[in-house]
């Protein structure tokens, strides 16, 4: 899975990286967690232009009685995300990037878990794939929200753990957002593990475990 991610990227970067309009104001993060407020990138009008939002980190499908449904729903499995009743909708007609500059996961040594920050060798905020949705609440408040996309792992994060955010290539960004295409099997080429010679991963210390903690302290190895 992915349960935690960085982004530190200036907003007028991320408008320049992924060809968006306008960002909202963001600050640098460091231990990003489900629940919490995340921007995606999303084309939601017919002219296919890009926007930049703020979303719930866990998806709530637009039929659930109870947003709590959504602290479920943080990651999909890009194998099945097509036919869950949960993710399909979605899936069809609401994709969306996640940008990201790092992701940790947690590498099982006896009983305890050691976390990693895993990134680009090539410094840099990169696309993880997800899909967005819009509930409402009884008084007709909309909710929107989000869930990230994993696969298997390369072998770099394999060592580490057995899932792993689908990262996109830029050259698959416009295809993946792409509303018109509604063939799943289309898709399903995107779903592979990133280059493993491409990332790399380090150590960090456990102040990541803890939610609350969101500082560069998060990325600093424990001493001994």
């Amino acid at each position: 899975m992915c349960g935690r991610f960085t982004l530190q990227t200036p907003p007028g970067d991320l408008v320049r990286i992924f060809d968006a309009g306008d960002a909202p104001e963001l600050t640098a993060r460091y231990n990003i967690a489900p629940t919490q407020t995340i921007p995606i990138v999303r084309t939601p009008g017919s002219d296919r232009r890009r926007e930049i939002a703020l979303v719930h980190w866990g998806l709530i499908p637009s039929w659930a009685k109870d947003p709590a449904i959504g602290n479920r729903l943080i990651n999909a499995r890009s194998e099945t995300a097509g036919d869950k009743p949960s993710f399909r909708s979605a899936f069809k007609h609401r994709r969306c990037l996640v940008p990201a500059d790092g992701f940790y996961e947690w590498q099982k040594s006896g009983k305890l878990k050691r976390p990693f920050h895993i990134r680009m060798k090539d410094p840099g905020p990169f696309a993880i794939a997800g899909l967005w949705e819009s509930w409402r609440d009884p008084a007709g408040n909309s909710v929107e929200s989000c869930t990230l996309l994993t696969t298997g792992p390369n072998e770099l994060v394999g060592k580490i753990h057995d899932r792993m955010p689908v990262i996109l290539d830029p050259k698959d960004y416009e295809f993946w957002l792409d509303s018109a295409l509604k063939d799943g099997e289309k898709l399903t080429p995107l779903f592979v593990p990133y280059p493993a010679d491409r990332m790399c991963a380090s150590p960090v210390s456990t102040r990541v475990n803890n939610p609350k903690f969101d500082d560069p302290g998060c990325l600093t190895p424990e001493e001994g």
